[in-house]
């Protein structure tokens, strides 16, 4: 990223010794509830600044095994900031797949952080120029590049990224920080740096430019020249991508099929499986079928729930609803499928009743459309297990009316 809050660690330089390095070793699998045991043994013999380093570094690792696998995590160096902000493996191996399949060579990528994107497209055999203001953040970004081998690769740059020279590079990558001291920034002219000024860097790209933004993006935000494309890694909405450029691909392809401006996808991985906008109308209401379908979160972040739909031979439950219901199951990789066995009104003592009645032991709680929190109904209606069985209830509206769809998952 291109702003963050300062770190309390001075520099890195003490971990990339071969004491530093050593004790890394040594502290790797540290259990954080014996660590000061272990900081008072391991003082006796290092110094204490670089010994409460190490451990911190350890943990930092330890959280990013989930985004990078505990092979490269275990090697690699973080900053807080860095383990929060970066982008999942798989989702930046992907994306440095379309921009390979795009033709590109090499890359500027801007607000790197800790060079998570630029070690998934040095991967790929693309050069990589690698910027970030924060000083500590570049240390960490130039010793991930050196510790995985991709030095030869990635240059590492401490600058601001709107004071840099892009045209030596045949397409550009910007990260915008999307978090202040408050928290979460939601407008993306407050992004650092802004979105338009991103834009324009895009633009200027010889060949192509991608530009990561919350997926909570409007629509009415995304260029006319851009492509936009909502991007879920295991049913979890990771990011949206602003594409420039990608009418230039040789070919489709089942990563990005039909590529160009104005496209809208919606991308599932692993896979990669792509959902493209065909600007279908919003599907009709229709009452609740045998079956349930709740989206994949990029496809509705997409708006691309009517093209699902279709797929389905279903409808929306509500106007206002992403719950598409059909008579007949049809599995798809884009929505996750319900049988529904039960549709009451919104009552929370006949809902408690009727899970007694049916043993139930586990009950998960999904809700669209209704204020009320899910652990709340899950204390009421069933404060201790009756049994083994298990029942999903989906709290949403039906042509308006709160009610209740019981049901289990098929898989």
């Amino acid at each position: 990223m291109n702003d963050r809050a300062p770190l309390p660690a001075p520099s890195l330089a003490p971990l990339l010794t071969p004491e530093g390095r050593a004790l890394l070793d040594e502290v790797r699998d540290t259990d954080p509830a014996h660590e000061l045991a272990v900081a008072t043994r391991l003082r006796r013999e290092h110094p204490a600044e670089l010994v409460s380093a190490a451990l911190g570094q350890a943990r930092l690792r330890q959280r990013a095994v989930a985004k990078f696998g505990a092979e490269d995590a275990g090697r690699m160096f973080f900053t807080p900031n860095g383990v929060e902000q970066s982008t999942r493996a798989s989702v930046a191996a992907y994306r440095a797949g379309r921009l390979k399949e795009l033709g590109v060579t090499s890359v500027a990528d801007l607000c790197c952080g800790i060079g998570g994107d630029a070690i998934a497209l040095a991967r790929t055999g693309i050069r990589v120029l690698a910027v970030d203001r924060d000083p500590l953040t570049a240390a960490a970004a130039r010793a991930n590049a050196d510790t995985l081998g991709l030095a030869d690769l990635i240059e590492v740059r401490e600058a601001d990224v709107t004071e840099v020279d892009t045209a030596g590079y045949d397409a550009v990558f910007v990260d915008p920080a999307r978090r202040g001291g408050r928290g979460r920034i939601f407008d993306p002219e407050a992004y650092s740096p802004p979105l338009s000024w991103a834009i324009e860097a895009a633009r200027r790209a010889p060949r192509a430019a991608a530009l990561k933004v919350a997926p909570g993006i409007p629509h009415e935000a995304v260029p006319g020249d851009a492509e936009a494309e909502w991007i879920s890694d295991g049913g979890d909405v990771k990011e949206a991508v602003l594409w420039f450029g990608t009418g230039h691909a040789a070919a489709p392809s089942q990563a990005s099929p039909d590529p160009g401006p104005g496209a809208v996808r919606a991308t599932l991985l692993p896979g990669p499986r792509t959902l493209l906008s065909r600007g279908l109308p919003d599907p009709a209401v229709r009452p609740p079928g045998r079956y349930l379908y709740e989206p994949d979160g990029a496809v509705i972040r997409a708006h691309l729930v009517a093209e699902v739909a279709e797929q389905l031979d279903g409808g929306l439950i509500d106007a206002t609803i992403a719950y598409i219901t059909a008579d007949e199951h049809r599995p798809t990789p884009y929505a996750t499928a319900y049988e529904i066995t039960d549709r009451l009104p919104f009552n929370v003592k006949k809902l408690k009743a009727l899970l007694r009645e049916r043993q139930v032991g586990t009950l998960t709680v999904k809700k669209r459309g209704s204020a009320v929190e899910p652990e709340e109904l899950r204390r009421k209606a069933l404060p201790k297990p009756h049994g083994r069985a298990s029942v999903t209830v989906f709290l949403t509206r039906v042509a308006g009316a709160p009610t209740m769809l019981l049901g289990h998952p098929l898989r």
